[in-house]
Parts: structure tokens; C-alpha cells; sequence
């Protein structure tokens, strides 16, 4: 009875020692918080990028005038653009708003009925709203113009070691690191949560971020808001090539076992 729990003892330790993980590197978020210094929040507001689709909503005093200066044409893209008119800056015009909405161009740029060309790359939505506001005020198009604009395309690519990698597309112009993560079903056992990669391009320039999801201070990094069109790319862990091969795992566990019967039964038979 003695030597059968023996043999129980060591064979349990060999299912502990063949079946656990090192858990901190699965683990988000591990040391301590400097919570005065993380507490701050700043989203970065996005910015225009050429590829976009945008909704731009107008408003003014004058419902009739905002129909006559927001009429669908074409945004020189091949694709139809729309402006929804409104009044006093809560009623919305019926029939005027449609999609697909403006898709910025190769330039830069869109067309807009009334105003022609403008260049929008590089704006956020309220400076490009402002821009409108002030061309429709001061062509004498509209009196007390108000405007909104909206990304209809506010997208993020998540690729690599996610359960489910693919296209997002963000109902809001807000999303951080974290969130995208959740939407593609979490970082994966062999994905490094310490050097998660962000691709973003800006104004034609290509700019590359690096997160560790592991680290608090993740929250301070320029790239813990992601903007649309990111790419995010998480990193493989290298023991991920020996963990597909279940006929090396397999062999690994049963030789283990089988040195360790060997150890404790030695140990018995010395007694």
C-alpha cells in the first residue's frame, strides 16, 4: 500500500509538471499601477487619411437653402458622395443623405457641391467641419451653418496570433489596443502579449509602434488608441513550432513519465 501511494504521489507531480505553463506570460497588466500617473486620458483625434469615407451632415437656419447647397453629385472618384441638409441644427432633411458618403481620393481631397476641391488629408473632423462652416458662411451660401462629419469606414486590421484575425470595423472613432483584442477573440496561448506591433500610416509616411500588453505604462504609449486603417500584428512566441508537433509533445510527456517511474521505483527497490 505504502510503494502504490508512492507511485500515485509521483505520477501526479508528472501530470502537474508535463500540464502547467508559465501563467505570467499569459497574464495582461502584471506589476503595479501608478494610478495618478495612468489616470490621465488622452485620445489622440483621428485624422483624415486618403482612402476614407466620410459622412458630412449640414445644418443651417434655412432648410430650403441647405438643400440647394448640399445636393448629390459626384465626388470625382466614381463614386456618388452625399451631404445630409438639416435644420437648426437638430432636424435632419428627409431624402438628402445616402451612401456611400465622400471617399477621399488619391490627393487628398474631396468634392463637395458648391465648394469644389477641397483638401481634407491630414484634418480631424472638426477642423474639416470648421473649414466647411466658414466656406459656406463666407460664399454667403448658408446663414449660421453648422456641420458634422463622420467616418463610415473606421476600420482596423488585426493579424497573427488572435483567435480570429481579420478586419474590424469600429462603430465609434474611439478604440484602444485592449478592445481590438477582445473583438478578435483574444491573444492566443503562443502569442506574445509583450510585443504586440502597430502599422500606421499618416500623410504617406509609414510608422511602426510596439506595445506590451504586459506592462501598465501600455496605457501612456501614443499607440495604445489605435487609429483607422491600423494594422496590428501580433508576434508568435518561439516555442510554438515544437507545440504543433503533437508526436514531439506526445514522446516528451511519455518519456518524463516513464523516467520518473524509473526514479521512484529505483528509489523503493534501494530500501
Amino acid at each position: 500500500m505504502k510503494y502504490f501511494s508512492v507511485v500515485i504521489i509521483a505520477l501526479f507531480v508528472v501530470l502537474i509538471s508535463t500540464s502547467c505553463g508559465n501563467i505570467k506570460n499569459l497574464q495582461y497588466l502584471q506589476g503595479s499601477f501608478d494610478t495618478a500617473r495612468l489616470s490621465k486620458i488622452h485620445v489622440p483625434e483621428p485624422v483624415i487619411q486618403k482612402g476614407d469615407l466620410l459622412n458630412i451632415t449640414v445644418y443651417s437656419d434655412d432648410a430650403l437653402a441647405t438643400a440647394a447647397v448640399t445636393n448629390p453629385m459626384s465626388n470625382g472618384a466614381g463614386s456618388l458622395s452625399s451631404i445630409s441638409a438639416g435644420v437648426n441644427a437638430g432636424v435632419t432633411g428627409s431624402g438628402n443623405s445616402f451612401q456611400p458618403g465622400f471617399l477621399v481620393n488619391q490627393h487628398g481631397e474631396i468634392q463637395v457641391y458648391k465648394l469644389g476641391l477641397l483638401s481634407v488629408e491630414g484634418k480631424t473632423k472638426q477642423q474639416l467641419a470648421d473649414t466647411l462652416v466658414s466656406l459656406y458662411t463666407n460664399q454667403g451660401l448658408l446663414k449660421n451653418p453648422f456641420v458634422e462629419v463622420r467616418f463610415l469606414n473606421y476600420k482596423v486590421t488585426v493579424i497573427g496570433e488572435v483567435n480570429k484575425p481579420g478586419q474590424y470595423s469600429v462603430p465609434v472613432d474611439k478604440v484602444n489596443a485592449f478592445e481590438i483584442v477582445g473583438m478578435a477573440g483574444d491573444i492566443t496561448a503562443f502569442g506574445r502579449r509583450d510585443n504586440v506591433v502597430v502599422v500606421r500610416e499618416t500623410n504617406g509616411v509609414r510608422q511602426f509602434g510596439r506595445l506590451n500588453l504586459r506592462d501598465p505604462n501600455v496605457f501612456l504609449s501614443p499607440y495604445f488608441y489605435l487609429q483607422q486603417n491600423d494594422l496590428v500584428v501580433v508576434d508568435v512566441t518561439k516555442n510554438k513550432a515544437a507545440a504543433n508537433d503533437q508526436s514531439t509533445i506526445r514522446n516528451i510527456s511519455i518519456a518524463t513519465s516513464l523516467i520518473s517511474l524509473a526514479a521512484v521505483f529505483i528509489t523503493i527497490f534501494r530500501r
